[in-house]
Parts: structure tokens; sequence; C-alpha cells
């Protein structure tokens, strides 16, 4: 199965939040969407309440807070597809995954470059998703793939093989066959498509590098 090419939107305010959706609307039809506290990561972004997406599209939402279990009740509010938290961060992961699945939410765990895959063991049961971070973290664009960091994606496959393994960080038309091929099912891009003279066709190209 061909791998996934989901463009990203990172923003800090409404306008940028909608210049960016404008840009790819008309091509893609799931979006991954950063917010983040300014305490997790360096740069607060797009309020919580400030979210707003089409109803014909997937959204996975990237939650980069120190306590993202606080904000659980208007995550089931906004019912995205997928809330990714960060590995990392404070709260009770097992009672945040069991509201979230009881609102037919799926949950994903994003695994910074530094955090071993070997973390998510014991909650493996309870993933729907691991996003492998290789970026900047609450910037979009600028970032280099890691490769190596493919060997998370090795061990997370053997460990659940239904799960489904995303990529974050630096992806471009030269490495995202090879992250495909080292089984990444969701290839998180940012700078290539926002950055492009034509994001459509930005976008097509890395398609057909991961089909």
């Amino acid at each position: 199965m061909a791998a996934t090419i989901c463009p990203t939107i990172t923003a800090e305010e409404s306008h940028g939040y909608r210049a960016q959706i404008e840009r790819i609307e008309h091509f893609a039809s799931r979006w991954h969407i950063d917010v983040g506290d300014g305490i997790f990561e360096p740069r607060k972004l797009i309020a919580l309440d400030k979210l707003w997406w089409p109803g014909n599209v997937q959204v996975d939402l990237h939650v980069m807070f120190q306590n993202p279990t606080a904000h659980i009740e208007l995550f089931v509010v906004q019912h995205p597809r997928l809330v990714i938290i960060q590995a990392e961060a404070d709260g009770d992961f097992d009672t945040f995954a069991d509201t979230l699945h009881k609102h037919g939410i799926q949950v994903g765990v994003s695994l910074l470059a530094s955090t071993p895959a070997e973390a998510l063991a014991s909650s493996i049961d309870k993933i729907d998703h691991v996003l492998i971070f290789s970026g900047n973290i609450g910037y979009q664009g600028g970032s280099t793939a890691d490769l190596s960091l493919l060997e998370k994606a090795k061990y997370l496959r053997g460990l659940k093989p239904s799960l489904e393994i995303g990529w974050d960080g630096g992806v471009n038309d030269e490495n995202a066959a090879a992250i495909a091929a080292g089984g990444v099912d969701v290839l998180n891009v940012g700078g290539f498509i926002h950055n492009a003279h034509n994001p459509d066709a930005a976008f097509a190209t890395l398609v057909k590098a991961v089909s």
C-alpha cells in the first residue's frame, strides 16, 4: 500500500492558519494541524478554540502541550480523526487514550528524536499511531530528515504490526521514497509544499514518489 502525503498546518494566528488552509485545501484530503502551548515547544501556535476545518477533511491534530490532558473535553468537541500528543508530556495517558477512544477518536503519540521507541512498549495497545519526529519542534520547514530514526519504525512495526506510523520533519522529493520504504505510512510535509512556487505540483511529486 502506498504511503500517504499529509500537508501540515503550523500557524501562530488565524490569518496565517487560513492562508495555509487555502494553499492545500483543493488537493489534500488529510491534514496534520500543529498546536503548541509555547511551554513544551518554543512557539505558541494558534489557540485550540480558533481551529476549524471543512467537514470533508480528515484531520490529525498534533498537540505539542506540556499537559494535553487538561484539554481533552475540547478535543472531544472538535472531534478530529486523530489526536497526537507527545510521549514526553505530562498527564495520565491511559485515561486520556480511553476517553478519546470512547468518543471514536484515534490516539497517537509523537516521539522526539531523543526519545527511544521502547518508551511506548507498555502503552502500545492503546496507541493507534506513532509519529516519528525529526523536525524543529514548533516550526514549519528548515528541518533535516534524520533517516537513522527509521530504526524506530522497524522496532514499532515489530511491536504492533497494525500500527500506523507517521513521520514529521524534512520530507522532500529526494527522501520521501526512502522514508516510506523504511516503514512509514504517513509523511507529514510542511515546507516542501507551503514554500513551493506550485504547492499542488509539489504535493503531486511526493505522492508519486511514495506510490
